[in-house]
């Protein structure tokens, strides 16, 4: 993806205006298939000062699909009047440098921290030891990993790194999946068993959090049912997932070398 950032000068008198405008272009760009979001902000300093951010999927797709494309004459016939009212019009790539500030709680914090987790895989592989459909996946658990799958999800909620250090990331947990040949009404009980571990352990069951929670369950067992089939050739190694507030971790195979 590609950042484009566009600097606005407008006249106080031109202001409620050149917003309504916006409003207005921001139907075809939202429709264009280019456009990944946009925001339009104002400047409490300098009223007059606007910055228009777009992420697009890319430079390329920017100025061909989409300047090219059926959306940008609609959009056009917007702004074209403030044109003239552009100081700065770039694209920018991301160089990594990013997170998010303490303001909003990880998933983690929100759950309860790590005494929660532990909570929740010492029930949740009970119910797992006295399954008939999934319980034979884990015949020959080792004792110690209900307390490493705490740690897992711990780090992917938030939490400590503990996974990465202490049992080696992404690159262990997918070799633990190879050749399982798990199936999908496996995947779905496993599923279930950890929704009925998190209710009774007493996880927050608020919307927003069970959603997240949810989402994650979801992406994270269909990767697993897809790496343990006999024929599957997954990436041994790729970033460890971070998740957040109903946001999905972008996933980019590393490449071979």
């Amino acid at each position: 993806m590609i950042v484009e950032y566009l600097r606005y000068r407008v006249p106080g008198d031109r202001r409620a205006e050149f917003e309504a405008a916006y409003a207005r272009a921001a139907v075809p760009l939202a429709a264009a298939p280019q456009c990944v979001d946009y925001e339009l902000t104002r400047s409490t300093d300098e009223p007059e000062c606007y910055v228009l951010r777009i992420r697009w999927t890319s430079a390329e797709d920017h100025l061909g699909g989409f300047r090219g494309g059926p959306h940008f004459k609609e959009f056009f016939a917007e702004i074209s009047p403030y044109v003239q009212a552009i100081e700065e019009m770039r694209h920018y790539e991301s160089t990594g440098v990013q997170g998010t500030g303490a303001s909003v709680p990880t998933l983690y914090e929100w759950a309860g921290g790590a005494a929660a987790f532990d909570r929740l895989t010492d029930v949740f592989y009970a119910k797992v030891r006295e399954d008939e459909l999934v319980g034979p996946l884990f015949a020959h658990m080792d004792p110690g990993h209900p307390a490493h799958v705490a740690l897992w999800l711990a780090e992917v909620f938030g939490g400590p790194e503990r996974y990465s250090t202490e049992h080696g990331g992404y690159s262990h947990m997918v070799r633990r999946h190879l050749g399982r040949s798990i199936s999908e009404p496996q995947r779905r009980r496993w599923v279930g068993l950890l929704l009925d571990a998190a209710d009774e352990v007493g996880l927050p069951d608020d919307p927003e959090f069970r959603a997240a929670f949810v989402g994650y369950l979801e992406w994270g067992t269909r990767i697993a049912l897809a790496n343990s089939q006999p024929d599957a050739t997954p990436p041994l190694t790729a970033p460890m997932p971070h998740w957040g507030w109903g946001v999905a971790p972008p996933y980019v195979a590393p490449a071979e070398g």
